[in-house]
């Protein structure tokens, strides 16, 4: 079989300017794979490289000559492990690179067989759940026209950037328009451990299901200091990158975030999150501000998750690319009526 690939770059605008506690952003820089075979059939990927991880669109044009090479040389997309195998070995690093080819493969592979991917993995598009929708640090007015946003699009879910010197006066601004919707907070690495407790402990009365990263991911005793006295649940998005991360954060945490730009492919979220259950720990899969070249990949996780914060695309001010149906935040597999990860061009 021969496969044909290319791949273009592309900047998209987000909505609203997006704040977290690291800086706010108005444009996302991805990068979008095809890999064709004799037939015509098409895998679609993307790649939304994150500079906190050491990417940058730049670096994954520059490694994906090789990594597609590796795609041609082998000639079947259906050698999924063999072909993620040679890329970590091609490439150590570069997750989000890796992570767009495995996409594309996978797509490619879904739609061969003319099934979606989560049946293609044999999972139940009954077991889904409903995504997060981010709330980016803003001034609180804002930020609770956002809210409202929100609530009149649907979303039942809500994630609340934290990481100021108001956060407690943002969540009770939120909670004030939103009493009923389920809530998350995402500190992003912002708090030492004990300004973290005292927070949690003041945010807790606002019936928060868990908080997020509350410190910076150099420091794994400060996580565990958090995780003994806080009075919620504690997520480790920074602090969980690979899968060698995750018995590293077992005992300092509750939830495991895992994000497919960070580890670098489907197949490799798939063995986090079983190592993440083998922990004891709870799973969630999130994203970075991404289109639906890659988010619609992450949806067909959902089945395996506890949590999902795939709103990605949602974020965007136009997305080119359709992919799971999310009405109202849900992810909608049963919905899908597209082989493969469901993403296509509009």
């Amino acid at each position: 079989m021969t496969l044909e690939t290319s791949f273009e770059r592309r900047a998209l605008s987000l909505e609203y300017p997006f704040g977290i506690a690291r800086g706010t952003t108005s444009e996302r820089d991805v990068v979008t794979v095809r890999i064709e075979d004799d037939d015509g059939t098409v895998g679609i990927g993307g790649a939304a490289p994150a500079s906190h991880y050491g990417e940058t669109v730049e670096t994954v044009t520059a490694v994906l000559p090789d990594l597609l090479a590796i795609v041609e040389e082998t000639g079947d997309p259906h050698q999924l492990e063999r072909i993620e195998r040679e890329m970590r070995e091609t490439v150590r690093r570069n997750p989000a690179a890796r992570c767009v080819v495995s996409i594309a493969l996978h797509d490619l592979a879904a739609k061969r067989f003319d099934v979606p991917l989560y049946r293609y993995w044999g999972l139940d598009p009954g077991e889904t759940l409903e995504t997060s929708y981010t709330i980016g640090i803003d001034d609180t007015e804002t930020m609770r026209e956002k809210t409202e946003t929100a609530l009149e699009r649907g979303y039942g879910t809500l994630k609340v950037k934290l990481g100021t010197d108001r956060d407690l006066e943002i969540v009770e601004t939120i909670r004030s328009v939103a009493p009923d919707v389920r809530l998350f907070v995402d500190a992003n690495e912002a708090w030492e451990p004990k300004e973290a407790v005292r927070k949690i402990e003041r945010l807790a009365a606002h019936d928060l299901a868990f908080v997020e990263q509350p410190v910076p991911a150099e420091n794994p005793e400060g996580l565990r200091y958090v995780s003994e006295r806080s009075p919620l649940p504690i997520a480790a998005d920074e602090s969980c990158v690979t899968l060698e991360d995750i018995p590293r954060i077992a005992d300092r945490c509750d939830i495991a975030n895992l994000k497919l730009m960070k580890c670098g492919g489907l197949l490799e979220a798939k063995r986090m999150i079983h190592a993440a259950r083998a922990h004891g720990l709870e799973v969630m899969c999130g994203c970075m501000t991404e289109s639906n070249a890659s988010i619609a990949a992450a949806c067909h996780l959902a089945p395996l998750l506890d949590y999902a914060d795939l709103d990605g695309s949602l974020l965007l001010a136009d997305d080119p690319y359709d992919g799971v149906p999310m009405p109202g935040g849900r992810i909608d597999l049963a919905g899908l009526e597209r082989p493969g990860t469901g993403a296509v061009r509009e």
